[in-house]
Order: structure tokens, then sequence, then C-alpha cells
């Protein structure tokens, strides 16, 4: 005998198919394990060499982007860019842009293309034969993905720090960001807090595919864009910054003591509201160097951890 029709669940079932989002279509996102560069501008580039050479241990090595500008290596495939502040420059901001490593420049750009974010028509091949491509955040951060050349530099190990764990910059509007990073990049959340334990400002988000993160240094309101106007260069140098993982506090600060490599620095190592040890350094141009260890030494305020700490 033949079941009868369930007609009210078949309009439903039909109703519901007419109305449901249909799943994007389109590339898959290449992993997304690492960061790979913070790109300052300097007013002293000799003084700035002093800095990351000297007193962080990096290794100076050509900018195969720029010819004009240096990397200073902490790994193979991580460095910090410094390029000569153009002529006549009046802004605040030595951000030139961040960046992440992807194993597959152009499989990027076609993903974030197939997303609807304005990408280059093509990527550019760097002189160490590296690939790349720069895009924008929704506030305007410039975001750079690259592919590190086949062969990499040969850079030892730093007894100071090798891994480059984080970088952070000025957000206005998390929920448009979170657009970009979060629904397209696919991060995750990490941990949140600031100097109030129920006004986050620091939002921490890890790479989908590995232990990195970016951090939202939130100033402003959601309806406002760029450096606020009573921002100084000091504290614009503190929010957009860069972190060197390290294992202890205690033997970093001894090494940097004992190396007189700690001129013109104030700082001390102290615990953060994150309850990880830290030091944090300027260079020249005020662009903090976060010294950070791995793991926190106790309940961190305002959340919990919601992803595993770097390992090294």
């Amino acid at each position: 005998m033949k079941r009868p029709t369930n007609i009210r669940g078949c309009a439903v079932l039909a109703a519901f198919l007419l109305t449901a989002p249909v799943a994007a279509k389109g590339p898959a996102r290449p992993p997304l394990a690492s960061v790979s560069h913070i790109a300052v501008y300097a007013q002293d580039p000799a003084k700035s060499e002093r800095f990351y050479v000297h007193d962080l241990g990096a290794v100076k090595l050509p900018d195969p982007e720029h010819p004009s500008g240096a990397r200073y290596y902490f790994a193979p495939s991580q460095f910090v860019e410094v390029l000569p502040l153009p002529p006549g420059e009046a802004s605040i901001n030595r951000l030139a842009h961040v960046a992440f490593n992807t194993a597959n420049a152009e499989a990027m750009r076609t993903y974030l293309a197939a997303q609807g974010v304005a990408v280059p028509a093509k990527v550019s091949m760097a002189a160490d034969g590296s690939r790349w491509f720069s895009v924008t955040d929704p506030e305007g951060t410039v975001v750079q993905f690259l592919q590190p050349p086949a062969r990499l530099p040969a850079i030892p190990v730093n007894p100071l720090s090798s891994h480059v764990m984080h970088f952070g910059f000025i957000v206005h509007d998390r929920v448009k960001e979170d657009r970009f990073y979060k629904a397209i990049l696919g991060l995750r959340p990490y941990w949140e807090g600031g100097m109030q334990d129920d006004h986050p400002t620091w939002i921490s988000l890890q790479l989908p595919d590995g232990r990195d993160w970016i951090e939202y240094m939130v100033v402003g309101t959601p309806d406002t864009k760029g450096i606020p106007h009573t921002m100084s260069a000091a504290n614009l140098g503190v929010l957009n910054h860069f972190a060197l993982g390290i294992p202890d506090a205690r033997a970093a600060y001894t090494l940097l003591w004992n190396g007189d490599r700690l001129q013109g620095q104030d700082q001390t190592p102290k615990i953060g509201r994150d309850a990880k040890w830290q030091l944090n350094l300027l260079d020249p141009d005020g662009t903090r160097a976060e010294l950070m260890e791995l793991h926190a030494i106790g309940k961190p305020c305002c959340s919990p951890f919601r992803a595993p700490d770097p390992q090294r």
C-alpha cells in the first residue's frame, strides 16, 4: 500500500530550500599558519639597524622587495622590514604593513578575490624568488601575503628570540574587521582584555592553522577611522607593535643587560594583564617590540585563553 504523502511537511521543506542560504562556492582558503613580518618606517636607518641587530640580535639582509629598505630576520621566514621614511612625511604613523606567510600566493589571491576582497591583477615576484601581493583590510591597514622563496636564508638561532609571535595595530570597528580576519581568513579567538575587566580593547585572534596571532588595539569608536587626532606618536607606536616569543623573561632581560643592549630603554619585565611575563622595548621611531613569554603564569584578566599557546 502506498504511504500517504505528508503535504504539509513537503511544503515546509520546499519553503526552507527556497529561503535557506546557499553555501558560497569557490576555491578553498589556503592554509594560514604563521606571521611573516611587520614593516615599519624609520627616520634614521643606522639607528634602526643598531636596535634590531645589536639590541634584538636579528640578522640584517637586503630587502628583495624594496632595495632602499632592509630586513631584520629572527627566523628564516620571519623578520621586521624597515623602510626609509618617505621624504616630507608628516604623519605620525610608522606602520607600513603587516604580513602573513602563505604557501601559495596565487591561490590565496584567487581565494580572496572569490570572497569579494579587492586584490591586484597578479602576484608580484621579488628578487629572491618570493611571491607576494597586498590588500587593505576594512579600516585601511595594508595586509601582505608572502610566499617565501624556495631557498630560505640561513638564519642562526637567536639566543633572545627566533619567533615573531604576533603583531598588533589600531582598530576602531571590530565587526567590520572581523568580516575580513575571522569570516574570510578564518582567524579564531585567543584572548581579549584591557585595562578594565569589562571593557576589552586588546583582542587577540589566532591564525586558523597555527598558533601565531594578531591583536586588535581598539581605539576610538566604531564610527571613527584612522589615527585619532588626540593620539601622540608615542602612544601610536605602542599600539602598532610586534611581539617576540621568549621562554623566560628573566633570562631575556639578563641577556640584554649583560650585553649592554638596553641603552635608551626604561622598561623592566612585568606581568601583563594576560598573566604573561613581558618586556617592552621601543625602536628609535617608537615602534614597540614586545618580548613575551609563551605561557601565562596564572589566571589572566578579563577572559580565559580560548586556543592553545605557541609552543616555542
